[in-house]
């Protein structure tokens, strides 16, 4: 049991900053606060709105759980989120390239959803977001050029953070709960080191997918799997009750994009597997090799399916869940 940094007493002096057009329902009155634990980290909440309607309680919700995501990596990146999980991702030699692999995951789920890039929007990509519908696009900055063109969708918000968070700072989280708080540190971890588990060793090119796999998988809602190839996700399942249940989801749905693209990929589990049915499904869709924390009693098991069909395994000790 890890021995938390938390106070006895917790004051928090809510200041309001904004009220909300509603909540996650029409129904629901809403408002932001500035959070004085936490009140300076660059995102949703402390960003420059230079164009677009009024931010929404989702529209901030989601726009933080991109904003998050794409700022775990230091190469050009772009996540696309729907209801705050990640719907694709990608790393790009530029923004460009990025946003096109991220959208190539799922354009269905794209479709009203948010982008979020770790770079400077330029003129180029910005041609590209304009044509497909979108809630919100937010990045660090953006060129006059992109946001002249970001100018011809005026309903789009347009945020801009003026900085990239640090995934590594500590901090606290906060959620409600009926009567009560709840008060956690941040997950500001991702990939401490890997163990090779199997008798294969993951291939270079295999590593560094399971490695960008994992990250995008701490930001997806557990259950959570995702398979991904040459630095794009190709399917994720997410927020399933079966881990099982979210392998073949991701599968699913990358194959309505195109059939078989998960052939080569590699997969990615927020946490271990107590079967190995997951490394079953996993070999059915094509990965070749899989990363998991690891931790389970059965896990010889999902070691030993992974060597009977010549897959490569690797443990992190680090679980992943989001709730």
């Amino acid at each position: 049991m890890v021995e938390p940094d938390l106070p006895e007493k917790l004051k928090l002096d809510l200041e309001r900053r904004e009220i909300l057009r509603y909540g996650e329902n029409p129904h629901q009155s809403a408002a932001l606060y500035k959070n004085p634990l936490d009140s300076e980290r660059p995102g949703a909440a402390n960003a420059r709105k230079v164009q677009g309607k009024d931010l929404s309680y989702n529209n901030l919700l989601d726009a933080d759980a991109a904003f998050e995501c794409v700022a775990e990596f230091s190469e050009p990146a772009c996540v696309i989120v729907k209801h705050t999980n990640p719907c694709g991702a990608a790393l790009g030699a530029a923004p460009l390239e990025a946003y096109k692999k991220a959208l190539a995951c799922d354009p269905v789920s794209a479709f009203g959803g948010i982008v979020a890039l770790n770079r400077t929007l330029d003129a180029a990509t910005a041609d590209e977001l304009v044509k497909l519908f979108l809630e919100v696009v937010i990045v660090p900055e953006a060129d006059d050029a992109a946001l002249k063109i970001l100018s011809g969708k005026p309903n789009v918000r347009v945020l801009l953070t003026g900085s990239m968070p640090d995934p590594k700072a500590s901090s606290l989280t906060l959620r409600s709960i009926a009567g009560s708080v709840l008060v956690q540190s941040c997950d500001n971890t991702t990939v401490a080191e890997t163990k090779v588990v199997t008798k294969r060793a993951p291939t270079p090119q295999e590593m560094k997918d399971l490695e960008f796999a994992f990250t995008v998988c701490k930001h997806v809602k557990s259950n959570a799997i995702v398979y991904a190839k040459d630095g794009a996700t190709v399917g994720i399942g997410a927020g399933q009750m079966s881990r099982i249940d979210s392998a073949r989801l991701a599968a699913m749905k990358s194959d309505e994009v195109r059939p078989h693209r998960i052939q080569g990929s590699v997969m990615a589990s927020d946490a271990f597997f107590p079967f190995p049915d997951t490394v079953e499904a996993a070999h059915a869709a094509g990965a070749t090799a899989i990363i998991q924390p690891g931790g389970s009693q059965k896990d010889q098991d999902s070691i030993d399916a992974a060597d009977t069909f010549g897959m490569a395994m690797v443990f992190t000790g680090v679980r992943h869940f989001r709730h």
